[in-house]
């Protein structure tokens, strides 16, 4: 079962996408454990698929890049799943501070 998360923007879709893929490398930085392995690749235009290893969980998530929001689909593992509202407010926050670079987002 994915978790959808709604990431809004005013970037606009080049953008957004340009920005997410200088910013991937980031990615590790930001998930807890303080390492992380992020797979990431660009199967469609607008989409990106990543793969994230850490603590010993795997989780796979699409982002799709629209206009004024990037859609996340996150799929998170069973042992995962009870902390989806953390995790959900985790990559909203991380999300909007990697994309707007606003470290100021509570």
């Amino acid at each position: 079962m994915a978790t959808q998360i709604d990431l809004p923007h005013t970037l606009g879709r080049e953008e957004a996408r340009r920005r997410m893929k200088a910013r991937t490398g980031d990615l590790p930085n930001h998930i807890p454990g303080g390492v992380a392995d992020v797979r990431s690749s660009w199967p469609e235009d607008y989409r990106m698929a990543l793969s994230i290893a850490a603590l010993g969980q795997s989780v796979s998530a699409t982002l799709d890049v629209e206009d004024q929001r990037i859609r996340i689909s996150l799929d998170l593992p069973p042992m995962l799943r009870f902390a989806s509202g953390a995790i959900e407010a985790a990559v909203q926050r991380k999300g909007r501070e990697l994309l707007l670079g606003d470290s100021s987002v509570a």
